[in-house]
C-alpha cells in the first residue's frame, strides 16, 4: 500500500472515526455485544491456551520422575515439533510464529489469513510446542487468537473497514490482557504497537474489549473471584518496594546493560530466523522436529530447575535465586528460546522476554549490593519490563505487564524509569522493534506455503452455463 501524504492521511483518519461512529449511532447494541463477545472470545482462547500448556507440562515433569530426562525430553521435544509443525504446515500456515507480526501485518494493510480456523490450529498447535518443551510464551498466540475471533465478529456485524481494523486490534489486547491477568497492559499495547491511534472513540472500544476479556478471564478461570467476597485483586508476588534517590541512578544503568542486551537478543532471534529460511526453505515439520530434538537434548543435560520454566520464573522473580542461577537462566533462555522461536513454532516471547529481564535485574542487583553494600528492591521486575520495552519498543505497555506482576502501585515508577531508558539506548541500535522486523520475513514464509498447500488442492471447476432456452444445447 503506497504511503499516504499528510492531508490525505488525516482525511483518512477523519473518515474512519466519521465511519465508527455513524456505526455506533446506528447499531450501538450491537456493536457493545460484539465487543463483549470478542473479550470473552479472547478469555475463552487464553484460559485453554494456558490450561493445555500446564496439562502437557505436569505430564512431562511426570514422566521426567519415571524415566530418565536424556530419553524424555529429547523425545517429546521432536515429537510435538513434527506434530505441531504438521497441523500448521498443512491446515493454517499464518498460525505459525508470535503471532503478534500477523496482527500487525493485517494492520497494515497485507494479506494475512484470519478466521476462526486460524486461530484454533494456533491454539492446538500452540499447546503442543510449548507443552513438549519449546520454552516459548503464550502471549503470541493469545494475541493471534483474540484478533481472529474479533476478526469474525466484524464479518458477522458487517462492519465497516475501519471498524474491523480496530475490533482486531482491540482483540488482539484483549489476549495479552486474558493471559497476563492485565487489562491495561493489553489495552495500551493495542494502542501504542499495533494501531499507533490515540482517537477517542478508538480508546473507548478498545478499552472495553480489553477489560471485558480480564473480567470474562477472572469468571471463567475462578482467578480473583470469590464466591462470598466478590472479585478480589490477588498479586501474583509482594515484593518489598523502596525507592531511594540513589535508586535513580542504579536503574539508570540497569536499562543501560539491559537496553544492549535486547538489541542483542533481537538480533540473534532474527539471524536463527534467517538461518532456518536459509537452511530449511518452507519444510516446516522437519525444522521444528530438529528444533525440538536439539532443545530436548540440551535441556536434557541442565539441571532439573530448567525442566519447568514457569518454577523457573517464580524463583527469579521471589528473588529465590543467587547470581550463580540468574546468569545461568539467562545465558540458557537467551539462546534457547532463539533457536525455539527460529523454528517458527506457534509461540510467544513476552513470556520468555519477562524471565530474561529479570534474571539481569537480579544478577545486577546482586553485584550492586556485593559491591555498595546497598539493595535495590525494585531491580527485578525493572529488569523485566526492561526487557520488553527494549525488544518491543513499547515502554509504556512493558511497565505495567510488570506491574500486573505486582500490581503494586509503589513499583511503577522504578519501572518506568529501567524501561524509558532500555527503550531508548535500544533504539538508538534500531528504530524498529523486534516484531517489525519479523513481520516481513514470517509472512513472506507463509505466503509460500500457503501457495504450496493450494497447488495440491484439486481446482473447483464450474459447470457450463446452459446454452438453450431449456438447458440444453441449441
Amino acid at each position: 500500500m503506497p504511503a499516504l501524504s499528510e492531508p490525505k492521511k488525516r482525511r483518512h483518519l477523519l473518515g474512519s472515526s466519521n465511519s465508527i461512529r455513524r456505526l455506533l449511532e446506528r447499531r450501538w447494541f450491537v456493536v457493545v455485544l460484539a465487543l463483549a463477545f470478542t473479550g470473552l472470545g479472547a478469555a475463552i482462547a487464553g484460559l485453554l491456551f494456558t490450561s493445555g500448556i500446564t496439562l502437557l507440562r505436569d505430564w512431562r515433569l511426570d514422566l521426567l520422575n519415571e524415566f530418565p530426562a536424556w530419553l524424555v525430553l529429547p523425545a517429546l521435544g521432536a515429537f510435538g515439533g513434527m506434530l505441531s509443525g504438521w497441523l500448521v504446515a498443512n491446515l493454517a500456515p499464518a498460525a505459525g510464529g508470535a503471532g503478534i507480526t500477523h496482527i500487525m501485518g493485517f494492520l497494515r494493510h497485507r494479506s494475512v489469513p484470519m478466521g476462526l480456523q486460524v486461530g484454533l490450529v494456533k491454539l492446538v498447535a500452540g499447546i503442543i510446542a510449548i507443552g513438549s518443551g519449546f520454552p516459548l510464551g503464550p502471549e503470541g498466540p493469545a494475541v493471534q487468537m483474540g484478533g481472529s475471533v474479533a476478526w469474525q465478529m466484524s464479518r458477522w456485524l458487517k462492519a465497516p473497514v475501519a471498524f474491523r481494523r480496530v475490533i482486531v486490534a482491540a482483540g488482539g489486547g484483549a489476549g495479552i490482557a486474558a493471559v497476563f491477568s492485565a487489562p491495561i497492559g493489553g489495552f495500551i499495547y493495542a494502542i501504542e504497537e499495533l494501531l499507533h491511534s490515540a482517537r477517542p472513540v478508538v480508546l473507548l472500544l478498545v478499552l472495553i474489549t480489553a477489560f471485558s476479556a480480564d473480567t470474562w478471564a477472572d469468571v471463567l478461570g475462578g482467578g480473583g473471584l470469590s464466591s462470598t467476597l466478590g472479585f478480589q485483586v490477588e498479586r501474583a508476588y509482594t515484593p518489598l518496594v523502596r525507592f531511594l534517590p540513589v535508586d535513580l541512578l542504579y536503574l539508570i544503568a540497569l536499562g543501560v546493560v539491559i537496553g544492549v542486551l535486547a538489541e542483542f537478543y533481537t538480533r540473534y532471534v532474527l539471524t536463527m530466523q534467517r538461518m532456518g529460511n536459509r537452511w530449511f526453505g518452507d519444510h516446516l515439520v522437519l525444522r521444528m522436529t530438529l528444533s525440538g530434538l536439539v532443545l530436548g537434548c540440551v535441556y536434557a543435560f541442565l539441571p532439573d530447575t530448567f525442566h519447568n520454566p514457569t518454577e523457573l520464573k517464580h524463583l527469579i522473580a521471589g528473588g529465590q535465586a543467587d547470581i550463580t542461577l540468574a546468569l545461568a537462566s539467562f545465558v540458557v533462555l537467551f539462546f534457547s528460546t532463539g533457536l525455539a522461536a527460529g523454528s517458527g513454532a506457534p509461540g510467544g516471547l513476552f513470556m520468555p522476554m519477562l524471565t530474561l529481564g529479570g534474571a539481569i535485574g537480579l544478577a545486577c542487583g546482586s553485584g550492586v549490593e556485593a559491591l555498595t553494600g546497598h539493595v535495590p528492591t525494585t531491580y527485578v521486575f525493572a529488569g523485566m519490563g526492561a526487557f520488553v520495552a527494549g525488544c518491543s519498543r513499547t515502554p509504556i505497555s512493558a511497565m505495567f505487564l510488570a506491574f500486573a506482576l505486582t500490581k503494586d502501585l509503589l513499583i511503577l515508577k522504578p519501572i518506568l524509569v529501567a524501561c524509558l531508558t532500555s527503550f531508548v539506548v535500544a533504539r538508538c541500535f534500531n528504530h524498529h522493534s523486534i516484531y517489525e522486523r519479523q513481520m516481513g520475513m514470517e509472512l513472506d514464509s507463509e505466503g509460500r506455503m500457503q501457495q504450496q498447500l493450494n497447488r495440491h488442492r484439486r481446482p473447483f471447476d464450474a459447470p457450463p452455463p446452459p446454452t438453450g432456452p431449456t438447458g440444453g444445447s441449441s
